[in-house]
């Protein structure tokens, strides 16, 4: 193993993840009136509603499918009867139906982003920046799903990039386990670190802000002032 390795496999998803935690208590205590998603809504519609609505709707079962096969052991899969098969059925099937939806939709926002004068002109470095790396993580990840499962379909990323992944919680990360990994499945993992560090910094943060009070607050009262 050699210091690009480790340098790639081990200090880099660190950097980033440390980042992503300071990163967002500092701006979150220095910074909050900025924390927001400075919607772009009133100069244009139709296509931010079309494209977001894509990659909402396919982003969540992408998200789920990624901590499944990341987080949970192949072999705890077995053991509840999900076997390879099974197991790659979803992933491809499955899993390239709602990439393709969120590929679609990153697409259109992009577009939006780039193409659209006056959205462009109020997007700062930061809005492009995120809209391009998150464009480039969803078609790697939609790239490595189909054609490089089916180039090399031996690889099983769950023997491979899921142990690497579980073993950076543990502290004690093999950057050797990624050498055999195909370079679709290397770039997707680096861009998808790399967003994760550039997050705090970056209009992503309105994640965070779901407004689940609205669901239980109270009803406000609008009075007419007869005076």
């Amino acid at each position: 193993m050699n210091m690009i390795d480790q340098l790639l496999w081990v200090i880099f998803p660190y950097i980033c993840i440390v980042t992503f935690i300071v990163g967002h208590i500092f701006r979150y205590r220095t910074d909050q009136f900025s924390w927001t998603a400075k919607s772009s809504e009133f100069i244009e519609k139709k296509q931010l509603m079309i494209g977001s609505l894509l990659f909402h709707i396919g982003i969540f079962p992408v998200i789920l499918g990624h901590v499944s096969g990341l987080g949970i052991p192949k072999s705890w899969m077995n053991a509840i009867g999900v076997n390879d098969h099974l197991y790659h059925l979803g992933a491809v099937y499955i899993g390239s139906f709602f990439g393709f939806i969120t590929l679609l939709g990153m697409i259109i926002l992009t577009s939006r982003r780039f193409t659209k004068k006056n959205v462009r002109k109020l997007s700062t470095t930061s809005d492009l920046i995120v809209n391009v790396v998150l464009l480039f993580i969803v078609f790697m990840g939609m790239y490595a799903t189909i054609v490089t499962n089916t180039v090399q379909p031996d690889f099983d990323y769950r023997e491979t990039i899921s142990v690497w992944f579980r073993q950076l919680f543990l502290l004690r990360p093999d950057a050797s386990l990624m050498q055999s990994v195909p370079l679709a499945f290397k770039l997707h993992v680096l861009s998808g670190f790399f967003i994760f560090g550039m997050w705090p910094f970056t209009r992503l943060v309105h994640v965070w802000s779901v407004p689940l009070n609205y669901i239980g607050r109270s009803y406000i009262i609008y009075r007419k002032n007869r005076t």
